[in-house]
Order: structure tokens, then C-alpha cells, then sequence
């Protein structure tokens, strides 16, 4: 299990470095992305997660790469599944097939 820290999620960077500097209410700035105060509501209090379409809404308005914020997202979700206990069995590596060839 990885113990590093959690990744921040990125409605929250949007909230604590976008919005509330500029000072605008989640009604303006979903107003000014072209979706619902509910989708932009879900995403900066952390209930749902970034898409491709917000991604590149959220560049557009503030002159970033979707990419930017796409991976974010996928840093924290990586780091979420990291958390969970997954059985897993290693495939043979490559060497080990030729040490069984080898030695059959």
C-alpha cells in the first residue's frame, strides 16, 4: 500500500486558487464555463470527478492546458486505487522464462 500523501483533488484548486481569488460565486463561474451550478458545486466540494469536457472548459477560462488539470485528476485516482488491497500474482518476467527454458 502506498503511504505518500494524497494527492490535492482538483475542484479544490479550482475553488482555493481560481475562484476565490478572482472572487467569483460557484453561480458566475458556471455561468461563465457553459455548465450547471451543480456539476461545478460537485466537482469544487470534492462529490464527483474531472472530466475531459470540464478540463478543457476549465483551461479555456483560465489560459492552462486541460492536461494540466486532467492530470490531477489522474494522479489522485491512481493514488485512491493505490489505497485498496489488490491481489495481484506477478506475471514471470522474461529472464525467469529463459532460466525455465534453460534448465527443461
Amino acid at each position: 500500500m502506498n503511504t505518500k500523501r494524497k494527492p490535492v483533488h482538483p475542484g479544490n484548486i479550482l475553488k482555493e486558487d481560481v475562484l476565490t481569488p478572482l472572487g467569483l460565486t460557484v453561480t458566475e463561474a458556471a455561468s461563465d464555463l457553459g455548465v450547471s451550478r451543480k456539476a461545478l458545486s460537485e466537482l469544487i466540494n470534492e462529490k464527483a470527478s474531472l472530466g475531459p469536457d470540464m478540463a478543457i472548459r476549465i483551461a479555456k477560462a483560465t489560459n492552462t492546458s486541460p492536461e494540466s488539470w486532467l492530470n490531477m485528476q489522474s494522479k489522485l485516482d491512481l493514488w485512491m486505487s493505490d489505497q485498496k488491497e489488490l491481489r495481484v500474482i506477478p506475471f514471470p518476467t522474461y529472464s525467469d522464462s529463459l532460466h525455465d527454458l534453460k534448465e527443461g
